[in-house]
């Protein structure tokens, strides 16, 4: 039986709008390419989410990653909590959920300069019952870890958790842990799927 809803953040609750955000700093095509592969696209990102590097090191790293864009790489650095935008249906769903007695619950790959950047856009975050973000623990998922963490602190068994999350890859990892997961692709292929899993709001 489902007693508690864990939701992933970025492209679930709230829009992670990289590119939009690009486009808005007038980068020309080939800049714009060097400054993504520098960054959001490259393997140093992961360990942005894990932030157990300073953020002088992945600073450092995302600009030796795109030589001769470092003014472009600054601006994106300086203003990166812009690519967040909060869903206009978050707040309404958490809160319908829990007053159906459900538990709620965050588990997110997020860097820790990206929250304190967007922190107004995550206002939801107060009224969860529980999250785990990667910063925190310095663990990403799908890595069993950061799963085990949110069990851990909120005392929750995974048998009666629903994960949604957008990325395959994560969906998996926590069905070898044993939750229920829908791979989120909207908020109404979500609740469709919610309710097949008999969770009623």
């Amino acid at each position: 039986m489902i007693k508690n809803v864990v939701f992933d953040v970025g492209k679930v609750l709230v829009d992670f709008n990289w590119q939009g955000f690009f486009e808005s700093l007038n980068f020309t095509p080939e800049v714009y390419e060097k400054v993504a592969d520098a960054t959001v696209r490259s393997k140093l990102w992961n360990e942005f989410d894990r932030s157990k590097m300073s953020d002088e090191e992945i600073l450092q790293g995302f600009l030796e990653g795109a030589p001769g864009c470092e003014a472009q790489v600054m601006r994106f650095w300086n203003n990166i909590g812009n690519c967040i935008k909060c869903y206009d249906y978050t707040s309404s769903w958490i809160q319908s959920l829990q007053e159906k007695g459900y538990g709620v619950y965050l588990l997110s790959n997020y860097p820790r300069r990206i929250y304190s950047q967007s922190i107004e856009e995550l206002s939801f975050v107060e009224n969860v019952d529980g999250a785990v973000f990667s910063f925190e623990v310095q663990a990403t998922k799908p890595e069993p870890e950061i799963f085990e963490a949110l069990f851990e602190k909120y005392g929750l068994n995974a048998t009666e958790c629903v994960f949604l999350d957008d990325n395959r890859g994560n969906i998996i990892a926590a069905n070898h842990l044993g939750m229920a997961t829908i791979h989120f692709h909207t908020k109404s292929q979500a609740e469709e799927e919610l309710h097949s899993l008999g969770v009623v709001y």
